[in-house]
């Protein structure tokens, strides 16, 4: 990719559920590297935003380029073979089995010996503790089963696992709604490190000041529209509220996006 060129770009994306219009012509794009914090009351549009990128939906219209391609994911397991990944509020982790046996989940290194196969444990809980220092994350033991960790500790290990299997763009769902202020410290500081490794990060929060503190651009939509894509430089939370009650509209943003008025 030239350093132009944007690893996702959402061109007038639409989802109608007959006669009900749940996105109006979504365009903005997100950089490599970069974490767009997306805002919007309950029922802008949001998740179905996500997942429309996530393969968990088709958009009824408009389309979506990944890495200068069109791409449309038909499943969420295509969009996770190509490098997206979506990371809920309740994850996706197996929680009876520990941190190694979830990193490795269906990618599980195996030898034959006499045509028997026999999991390499060794190599495996040596990649994961090279991912996990290399994140800066701290678990007492990689051979702890995932159901005694925190919410914080799980969040890190499925963040972890997405980049160390080449993830390209991490969505990532209210990620910290159930945590406690270290946690979500940490985890947002999580967040800049893995942007900082060239990854595309999209974080829907209805907290206000998480945005603020790890967002380069904030997106809101309001009403299935986007109501304003500005740099977390140049706006202020008051500003971003007028954008979210519809009181006010930001300018267009990066990459032509739409005001309010254009709906």
């Amino acid at each position: 990719m030239t350093p132009k060129q944007p690893l996702l770009q959402l061109e007038k994306i639409t989802k109608n559920y007959g006669a009900i219009e749940a996105l109006k012509g979504i365009s903005f794009t997100i950089g490599k590297g970069e974490v767009v914090a997306l805002l919007g009351d309950n029922g802008a549009g949001k998740s179905t935003l996500v997942k429309i990128i996530a393969g968990g939906l088709a958009a009824t219209s408009g389309r979506m380029l990944f890495e200068g391609r069109e791409f449309a994911a038909a499943t969420p397991a295509e969009a996770k073979a190509a490098g997206i990944e979506t990371v809920y509020q309740d994850l996706s982790l197996c929680t009876n089995v520990d941190v190694v046996a979830n990193f490795f989940m269906g990618r599980e290194i195996v030898k034959r010996y006499f045509g028997i196969p026999v999991l390499q444990e060794r190599a495996m809980e040596a990649a994961v503790a090279k991912a996990m220092a290399d994140a800066g994350t701290r678990i007492p033991s990689l051979r702890t089963k995932v159901e005694h960790l925190s919410g914080g500790q799980r969040q890190a290990i499925e963040l972890n696992r997405f980049v160390h299997w080449g993830g390209r763009l991490v969505l990532l769902d209210e990620p910290f709604a159930a945590l406690g202020v270290e946690q979500t410290r940490r985890g947002l500081e999580m967040i800049k490190r893995v942007a900082a490794q060239g990854i595309g990060v999209v974080v829907i929060t209805h907290i206000m000041p998480q945005a603020f503190q790890v967002a380069d651009r904030i997106v809101v939509i309001r009403q299935g529209i986007v109501a304003g894509d500005v740099e977390t430089s140049k706006t202020s939370p008051d500003e971003v509220v007028r954008m979210i009650t519809g009181e006010s509209f930001a300018g267009a943003g990066p990459a032509g996006t739409q005001t309010g008025l254009e709906a």
